[in-house]
């Protein structure tokens, strides 16, 4: 076999695609949504109205649930699921390692008469006991110890994982050590809720309203790459880190902006269709789906849910998108930052306030300057991220997403809102003595009489902010495409849980001397001023923001090393404390968690590209460079002008020696590493072995251009995002 033909069998598997391979995904969405998820109405057709009524008060309004009503339960969830072919069931949880664990228990238990029946009893449903001694804990325990426990989390509902052999049922839970420390992201996500619950109908009192309870809503869009799968068994960068470590710019890539909101491919599409099938299933409010800005990549979006679904539904719809992909020849890309030199991947988390009965708290309604209970929550929310802004940087900082943010398809790391000019000009008007009117958008000619005219809005959007607000929410656009939501909404939760408990306290002693609107007109005021250095209206990507937000003391922390050591701030710990959401060492354990994280990623990806350089690429470059020295030299016995073969050989064996020069200068660097704790490591190899790694990836980005491409050893980027 020549090396031509083994080169170019790398795309065997998307030349040899056929779409008609796969299975029907017609659906009848309303016939199928939620079948595999236990949801409210089917659970309660199968429970007694008393324990029905008892689990209906814990999951609306916090009540602790009693063993009776759990062993009622219990018999409901083994039944439905057994009659869907179940034979095991597991308590799903979310580890501090970012995805989700599971051990899977049989329902059967042997009978006297040596037979079987399948058993599910309340204990069995609340606590279950997996080995917890092998996750992350940050200290929280030493590894001997392997005691942890799952509690399960009623307020997110059971649903069924299918297999082609078989199915089970899975029991969302949260996860902790013997000792009762979160070791997982639910748990302090619940907390947090129970936080902002309490704070938020403290202050709905204040405005004459009652409700059940107060929560945040949550809907994640999430952004992803899509490649033949046979690309990634090629490349060892993809397998390991998740990202390509190597490779040159193609010719053509995002400049024609032609990708986004096109044509989505058939192949693409087939694969979309099934994989919200799957989520349907599942109960995800799955609605809708484009191609985004770089090639082969797209996005899926949900409609909101209450935080702690959505969380949990985020981590299903991450799992059905890199499982329906393998069915398709294809692997689906979570990482930041697959491609260098093309957009990344977020997952722009949209946060709101609400009551039980769906009453938006952070609507404006018509008139935005006379609605007070809006105001009052929307200046909490600005209040919360300018305190915290620390918290709220620390949220979405982990190494793939230090590829992402600050580039141009990413906010800055500088936490500020956007909040469009109708609220900035009611913001203004509050700040200098009350807001009388509300800017309007009237309505947008488009310049034809066919064409209806649009309602114009009083303000544009503004992709350029991490936090901007849009319209009755607000959109967190800075998250990481493979990291859980579950952390950034618990410091959401909880910095407007402060924000709206001290603003409660201001609006309560002003209103005693006088009326409760001239009362919250000086509150908003007052914090207003204090806040409003947070807002943005302008362009996060300028170098004049960068220095305009120097001027107004925002934090820029513009990688993971520099944002993590935050987290330990005594004002952090005295905040989720306050709020019993972390305790000081779950706060400790957090960060000595996600700083060795960060450590190990990178250390994979150093091993990787130097493995890369010496096994493929130095290989391969100097078996072109023998072919080029022979050419070179026939030529010359042959009394013909060598002097290109012989220039392309000086070229070619420049680069090697460039890369040969930055993998001794990487062990030099690796050998000469010097740090006394994690913190320090990790802001090390931040600052002097990634600066490295930059230089063997251009020194291998060089030769790819030069060396022959039956002897280049990777698939190559025009290849990876064009064959589909």
């Amino acid at each position: 076999m020549t090396k031509a033909i083994q080169r170019y069998d790398n795309l065997a598997a998307a030349r040899n695609f056929r779409p008609g391979e796969v299975r029907s995904t017609s659906m009848d969405i309303p016939e199928i949504f939620g079948k595999n998820t236990l949801t409210l109405d089917k659970l309660e057709e199968r429970l007694p109205k008393a324990a029905w009524k008892d689990l209906q008060k814990t999951i609306d309004e916090g009540e602790p649930l009693n063993i009776d009503v759990a062993d009622a339960v219990a018999l409901a969830m083994k039944d439905w699921a057994t009659e869907k072919g179940a034979t095991h069931y597991t308590h799903w949880f979310q580890p501090l390692t970012g995805s989700t664990a599971e051990k899977h228990d049989s329902f059967i238990t042997p009978n006297q008469g040596g037979g079987a029946m399948a058993v599910f009893s309340g204990k069995e449903l609340i606590q279950g006991e997996p080995d917890a001694s092998s996750f992350p804990s940050g200290g929280l325990r030493p590894t001997f110890e392997a005691r942890g426990y799952t509690a399960w989390d009623p307020t997110s509902p059971a649903f069924i994982i299918e297999n082609q052999n078989g199915t089970y049922l899975c029991i969302p839970t949260a996860f902790a050590s013997w000792k009762g420390e979160a070791l997982d992201h639910k748990t302090p996500l619940l907390r947090s809720n129970e936080a902002l619950n309490k704070a938020t109908k403290s202050a709905l009192e204040l405005f004459g309203v009652k409700t059940k309870r107060a929560l945040s809503t949550v809907g994640c869009e999430q952004e992803y790459f899509l490649i033949d799968q046979e690309f990634v068994y090629r490349r060892p960068d993809i397998l390991t880190s998740g990202r390509t470590l190597v490779g040159a710019k193609p010719p053509r890539g995002q400049e024609l902006d032609d990708h986004y909101f096109g044509s989505i491919p058939e192949r693409v599409l087939s694969y979309m269709l099934e994989v919200e099938k799957e989520l349907y299933k599942l109960g995800v409010p799955v609605k809708t789906r484009h191609n985004e800005v770089a090639p082969s990549q797209y996005e899926l979006a949900p409609i909101f849910e209450m935080a702690n679904v959505a969380a949990d539904h985020q981590q299903l719809t991450m799992m059905v998108l890199k499982k329906v992909a393998k069915k398709y020849g294809l692997e689906c890309l979570l990482h930041e930052k697959p491609f260098d030199g093309l957009n990344g991947s977020g997952k722009h988390l949209n946060w709101s306030l609400s009551t039980i009965e769906g009453d938006n708290l952070l609507e404006p309604g018509e008139s935005p300057h006379e609605n007070m209970k809006f105001l009052f929550f929307f200046t909490a929310v600005l209040l919360g991220l300018y305190r915290h802004q620390d918290l709220v940087r620390i949220s979405v900082a982990h190494a793939g997403n230090d590829h992402r943010l600050g580039a141009n398809e990413a906010p800055p790391a500088i936490i500020s809102s956007f909040i469009g000019e109708q609220l900035h000009d009611i913001i203004e008007q509050l700040v200098n003595g009350g807001a009388k009117s509300s800017k309007q958008g009237g309505l947008l000619g488009l310049g034809t009489p066919v064409l209806p005219h649009l309602p114009k809005h009083a303000g544009d959007r503004n992709r350029t902010s991490p936090f901007a607000f849009t319209g009755n929410k607000f959109e967190f656009r800075a998250l990481g495409s493979n990291q859980s939501p579950s952390f950034p909404i618990v410091v959401l939760n909880t910095i407007v849980a402060e924000a709206i408990e001290d603003m409660t306290e201001d609006l309560k002693k002003a209103s005693k001397k006088g009326s409760i609107e001239k009362a919250l007109g000086k509150v908003l005021s007052d914090r207003l001023k204090e806040c409003k250095s947070v807002i943005f209206n302008g362009d996060g990507y300028s170098d004049d923001w960068q220095k305009e937000a120097k001027k107004r003391g925002l934090l820029n922390l513009k990688t993971t090393p520099d944002a993590i050591p935050y987290l330990s701030n005594k004002e952090n710990i005295k905040l989720f404390k306050k709020y019993k959401v972390l305790n000081e060492k779950e706060i400790h354990s957090r960060k000595e968690i996600w700083t060795e994280q960060y450590i190990t990623t990178r250390t994979i990806e150093v091993d990787t590209i130097e493995s890369i350089a010496k096994t493929m690429i130095y290989p391969a470059t100097v078996r072109y460079i023998g072919e080029l020295s022979k050419a070179a030299e026939q030529s010359g016995d042959l009394g013909l002008d060598n002097s290109g073969s012989r220039s392309m050989l000086a070229k070619v064996n420049d680069g090697l020696n460039k890369l040969g020069s930055a993998l001794d200068k990487l062990a030099d660097v690796q050998a000469n590493l010097k740090y006394k704790n994690t913190s320090e490591h990790a802001a090390k190899v931040e600052s002097e072995v990634l600066p490295v790694m930059t230089e063997i990836r251009d020194a291998i980005d060089f030769l790819e251009r030069y060396v022959a491409d039956d002897y280049w050893p990777l698939p190559v980027y025009r290849e990876m995002l064009f064959i589909k």
